[in-house]
């Protein structure tokens, strides 16, 4: 996928942004493994303040314990809770689950829906998880914010908004629609192995030039 060759007045320094990040990380892209777009529902509902390294380790056994909507709308809380435990936050993302998987089946025919209000209806599915499968899943162009893009946006000057869904708006006022759903996933490799939370390697960021606040603050929840 390339940016876009629009440029807009403020948006020539967005996309050059852009195009510093996809030098860096040319295959940026969803690290999650996931075979069907439930399994990648799942998936993003276990990675909210945790590492997608540690979901792909614990679904495997996970989807062989429950697989389909179905299964998850009917599962045992003790159980899927234990099975999902390492990924933080089990009791929550456990309900979430099982809210989301009965929805789907009650409403949508076992099916996940593939737009992004019809996402964002089900119990337990917050925007970023919307975005993330609506990009992913369905070849949208989204933008979800989750802590890297919410961390890199600021300190790149995309955006000085105080909560996830303010840093959204404004990457959707500054970027060409057609970047969106390519700019969340190079603002997570960034996020990820270069502008860190507690210690950003600036020295190796290429695109340090265009930082405004190395020290912006990290969101938290």
């Amino acid at each position: 996928m390339e940016i876009s060759s629009v440029i807009h007045t403020e948006n020539e320094r967005s996309r050059n942004i852009l195009l510093g990040l996809a030098a860096r990380y040319p295959a940026a892209q969803c690290e999650l493994v996931y075979d069907d777009p439930f399994h990648l529902l799942v998936a993003v509902i276990l990675s909210a303040q945790c590492t997608d390294k540690r979901v792909n380790e614990v679904t495997p056994r996970l989807f062989e314990v429950y697989d389909t909507p179905q299964d998850f709308a009917n599962a045992d809380i003790d159980t899927l809770q234990k099975l999902i435990f390492s990924c933080g936050f089990y009791r929550n993302k456990s309900q979430s689950i099982i809210s989301a998987s009965r929805d789907i089946v009650a409403r949508f025919n076992g099916k996940v829906p593939d737009s992004f209000d019809e996402l964002l209806s089900l119990r337990g599915v917050g925007r970023k998880t919307a975005n993330v499968v609506m990009s992913v899943a369905f070849g949208g162009n989204n933008i979800a914010v989750d802590t890297h893009v919410y961390r890199v946006s600021r300190r790149l000057g995309f955006s000085d908004g105080k909560t996830p869904y303010d840093v959204e708006r404004d990457l959707m006022e500054r970027l060409d629609p057609s970047d969106y759903s390519l700019a969340h996933h190079l603002l997570i490799f960034h996020g990820r192995y270069c502008c860190k939370s507690q210690r950003p390697q600036c020295s190796e960021c290429p695109v340090s030039e265009y930082c405004v606040n190395s020290a912006a603050t990290d969101m938290r929840g």
